[in-house]
């Protein structure tokens, strides 16, 4: 029996007639891309403050530097190469990122920078941003 699928004929994406006719008789080739890794962030919030994580392997927390202004988050870490080269070796392959790495993004309230802490342990950066308290209105009366 043969199997029946439907083509609409009008239709241009995902249709490459000759999608199987050569399929098993070439082996496909991958291009490695070389993208910036970027940060992979949690974000939580509570009524009080934002908690956020912040995964950044194999970096000292010497090299990891965190701007608050207002609520502009900013995070950037420098993975730095330490070179172990010996006599006779050579790198078959490095697969490792080294270079800089960053992260911005925008809180929905501002954070009180003075109350702010970030702690950095087994690869994760965590911060403690405190939401500034925001001034009731004070309604004037008129003389």
């Amino acid at each position: 029996m043969a199997n029946i699928s439907r083509i609409d004929p009008f239709s241009v994406s995902g249709f490459d007639p000759f999608e199987d006719v050569f399929k098993g008789f070439f082996r496909p080739v991958a291009l490695e891309r070389n993208h910036e890794p970027r940060l992979k962030v949690d974000v939580q919030e509570d009524e009080n403050q934002y908690t956020v994580h912040a995964e950044i392997p194999g970096v000292k927390k010497e090299d990891i530097n965190v701007t608050i202004d207002g609520g502009h988050i900013s995070i950037s870490a420098e993975v730095r190469r330490e070179k172990e080269a010996k006599d006779g070796e050579r790198v078959l392959r490095s697969e490792r990122y080294y270079g800089k790495v960053a992260r911005r993004f925008v809180l929905e309230n501002e954070v009180d920078e003075a109350k702010a802490d970030a702690n950095y342990k087994d690869g994760v950066l965590e911060l403690t941003l405190p939401k500034k308290q925001v001034a009731a209105a004070k309604r004037l009366t008129v003389n």
